[in-house]
């Protein structure tokens, strides 16, 4: 027998700024990194004003986790200390592994009109953290995308749905991070499987949705972000207007997490070796 997530906390979200000044709304914070693990962040971010976002993220270090950028609308350019370079534009994703160090930007290609998006931060497990620096861009084209029989549309940037391999798979964590869209004026129903041990948590940016769980029904509205239970092993989604949401999850690690702003590592012996190469410019 099925059983459903029911949700266990909703999150509005903190505003706050990072980079040069660009504004965002940080929805997953340190104090969720043990209960959300793998994942260390989720920020989002959308503005139609230049001002917003105009300063970018100019050359800053990064050690011990990836970061995964989702680009709604917008242009962005990144570049590395690894001689990565690439230019993130609507519907394209960047995934990037910092392992043992990487100093990098990003910044605007726009002085005008909308930039919109998330950037997801993905622990990586000891024995990786310390692996070389990776970096790929999947424009949206190579998103592999689907719409479900009864009119849902799904992009699976990581993991596996509905038989769909997404664009990235990891074993150490199996994230798996979707873009699903319910259609305007109908209303239908995603169904989604999740591994109870596996945590998850979904943020919505457009309309609204029925997260109907084993126990009870709620409503998640526009930029809230839910955090699934653990008890069940499928998300059971439904709604009846024009709604967009992503769906993350992934295995945790059960692993000690020590932060010192972009440093992610196990120890703070670590953390202190982290800020040590970074100073004297052997990080990347």
């Amino acid at each position: 027998m099925k059983t459903y997530r029911n949700v266990e906390r909703i999150i509005t979200g903190q505003a706050t700024s990072d980079g040069a000044g660009v504004k965002l709304t940080r929805l997953l914070t340190q104090d969720l990194q043990q209960r959300l693990d793998p994942f260390l962040m989720l920020d989002a971010f959308g503005s139609d004003e230049a001002n917003d976002y105009i300063g970018g993220f100019p050359d800053h270090p990064h050690r011990g986790f990836e970061t995964i950028t989702y680009m709604l609308q917008g242009r962005m350019r990144h570049s590395d200390s690894a001689g990565n370079s690439g230019l993130l534009k609507d519907g394209g994703v960047q995934w990037m592994t910092a392992g043992r160090g990487v100093i990098h930007s990003e910044m605007p290609e726009q002085r005008e009109g909308r930039m919109s998006g998330f950037q997801l931060w993905l622990n990586l497990p000891s024995h990786e953290k310390m692996c070389a620096p990776w970096y790929q861009d999947f424009q949206n084209e190579s998103i592999p995308e689907t719409t479900l029989s009864n009119g849902v549309k799904l992009r699976v940037i990581a993991g596996e749905s509905h038989g769909i391999a997404g664009a990235v798979q990891k074993q150490a964590t199996t994230p798996m991070y979707l873009d699903v869209h319910f259609p305007e004026n109908e209303d239908l129903t995603f169904e989604q499987f999740i591994p109870h041990q596996n945590n998850a948590f979904l943020y919505v940016y457009e309309g609204e949705v029925t997260i109907k769980g084993s126990s009870k029904n709620l409503i998640v509205h526009s930029k809230e972000m839910a955090i699934l239970t653990n008890e069940g092993d499928f998300v059971l989604m439904n709604s009846d207007k024009l709604t967009k949401l992503i769906l993350i999850s992934g295995a945790p690690l059960r692993e000690s997490i020590v932060q010192y702003g972009p440093f992610v590592m196990n120890t703070k012996e670590q953390i202190i070796k982290a800020v040590e190469d970074f100073r004297s410019g052997q990080l990347a």
